[in-house]
């Protein structure tokens, strides 16, 4: 399914790159959902995400005509994304306090306190991601969450391989950390 999915995607990529707007609102469909949560895991601010992933989108317009298709069309949003973030953070100071506003879609019979402990966790690893570096914070996302291969992170990075499996492997060794001393569970 993976395979059809980024065959898709690289087929809208090209018909977009030729002008047709149809492909490119259809690539902005199956893409968006990713770009937020990358812009999102990123900043930690809600608003912020939308508004970077509005402009992740905009900017990929305007230059999907330059888009050589040498790379996936995936990773090539993705690096958008993760600059728009990057800016975004280095012109505004984060919050220590982070809003969550994720729906809770669990079981009816879930308790209060489990669902207290699964947002409390959710918060604390937010935390931590405002906490690491830039680097670290762009390797993590994209190797834990978009599970992308070291090469795509360097790609979308604008990094080497080595020091992007430095990065992701220090962001996990101070997860590791943190949760031991702090005790998480999920």
């Amino acid at each position: 399914m993976v395979d059809k999915d980024s065959d898709q995607i690289r087929r809208l990529a090209i018909q977009a790159s030729t002008g047709s707007r149809a492909a490119f609102s259809e690539l902005v469909n199956k893409l968006m959902n990713r770009v937020v949560a990358i812009t999102y895991r990123m900043t930690g601010e809600r608003d912020a995400a939308l508004d970077l992933t509005q402009d992740t989108f905009v900017s990929a317009w305007e230059g999907i005509k330059r888009f050589r298709q040498d790379s996936k069309s995936e990773t090539w949003l993705y690096r958008i994304a993760v600059n728009k973030a990057l800016n975004f953070i280095a012109h505004r100071k984060i919050s220590d306090t982070v809003e969550l506003t994720e729906d809770h879609a669990g079981s009816v019979s879930q308790s209060a306190d489990d669902l207290l402990t699964r947002e409390e966790l959710k918060q604390r690893v937010m935390q931590f991601m405002q906490s690491l570096p830039e680097q670290q914070r762009v390797a993590f996302e994209l190797r834990f969450y978009r599970q992308l291969s070291f090469e795509e992170i360097a790609e979308v990075a604008g990094r080497g391989v080595p020091t992007v499996k430095t990065n992701y492997r220090e962001a996990i060794r101070k997860l590791r950390r943190i949760a031991e001393e702090e005790g998480w569970r999920s």
